[in-house]
């Protein structure tokens, strides 16, 4: 062992969370996993990381673990991130995202585990009024999903002042990519990220990429986003925790983005470079709750934290993206 004290990654089965796995792992932290295997993958969890399938709203089984690895750091993923099926299916957000939380929160502080990290979402801000988007930007949701992230955030900050925990939430922007050494990538079957879809549709799995919206306020007409590679978001987790533990006393919430956007047009365009070859493109019409742009200031994480961005190119993240899922079809015996 290293020393290092143990971190408990909840969804560490799932995209964010198995990609948080290797980043600590390659860091030399001792790692838990608990995940519940309804959107994750027992094979994304790495040979030697300890695995315990079971539910985050189970607390005998949540405090078990956390008292036998002497867990100092919670790092959170477990959830639900659909922003549609949020709308049409409220409950289970705020079942999965936020009593669920809860009840993880309150486990973490019966055990009196110090640091929890909080993967929460620029759906928080809504639409917002300026872009690029600062963390002191109104935080008016438009989505259960945004809702329920933003429940979260605040139940940490009451926490945090009523029991010894400190936190660090990170709003991430579009995550996309796979890591670069090909150890996980996203694999949810019907996944709505756009590089996903648009991947997926390059090597022959859909007929078409559908675009939302040719009338937005942006150049193109089609919806801009900041798309940060998922091993650069990990990496800022790691960072994240060691923050944490060397201020006890202070909390963090972060944008988690490059402070670029680029158009769905423009991602498209990506793909169709990195592959040689035309994806089939349907124009439709917007999405309710789309805003036109939506950005990161990235001042305040470039400020706080060491953080690098290291695979902040749009080709090298679709590149990561295709590799991932040719080995996702190796995988799957497609």
């Amino acid at each position: 062992m290293s020393g290092k004290a143990a971190i408990l990654v909840t969804g560490g089965a799932g995209y964010i969370g198995s990609h948080a796995v290797l980043a600590l792992r390659d860091a030399g932290w001792p790692v838990v996993v608990i995940d519940n295997l309804v959107t994750g993958f027992r094979w994304a969890v790495p040979d030697g990381v300890t695995f315990v399938e079971g539910d985050i709203e189970d607390q005998p089984l949540v405090e078990a673990t956390l008292r036998a690895h002497d867990v100092k750091g919670i790092m959170h993923f477990a959830g639900s991130v659909v922003v549609p099926e949020s709308v049409e299916n409220p409950l289970k957000y705020y079942h999965n995202n936020s009593a669920k939380t809860r009840s993880l929160i309150e486990s973490a502080v019966r055990c009196g585990v110090p640091h929890f990290i909080f993967s929460s979402t620029a759906a928080t801000y809504g639409v917002p009024e300026t872009s690029p988007v600062r963390e002191d930007s109104p935080q008016r949701p438009i989505n259960p999903y945004g809702m329920s992230k933003l429940m979260t955030e605040i139940m940490l900050q009451d926490v945090s002042k009523a029991h010894p925990m400190n936190f660090c939430a990170l709003r991430y922007f579009n995550v996309a990519g796979a890591d670069p050494q090909g150890r996980s990538g996203q694999s949810t079957a019907g996944a709505t990220h756009l590089i996903k879809v648009a991947v997926e549709a390059a090597l022959g799995k859909r007929s078409h990429v559908s675009v939302f919206g040719t009338d937005f306020d942006t150049p193109d007409g089609t919806g801009v986003r900041d798309y940060i590679h998922v091993s650069d978001l990990a990496a800022a987790h790691v960072l994240a925790l060691e923050a944490l533990m060397a201020e006890p006393g202070r909390n963090y919430q972060l944008n988690c983005g490059y402070g670029r956007g680029f158009s769905v047009l423009e991602v498209l365009d990506a793909v169709d470079r990195v592959t040689n070859m035309k994806i089939e493109r349907k124009m439709e019409g917007r999405r309710a709750g789309d805003p036109p742009a939506l950005i990161s200031d990235n001042q305040a994480i470039l400020k706080a934290f060491p953080w690098e961005p290291r695979h902040a190119d749009l080709d090298q993240i679709v590149t990561d993206a295709l590799s991932w899922e040719r080995r996702l079809s190796e995988i799957r015996g497609e």
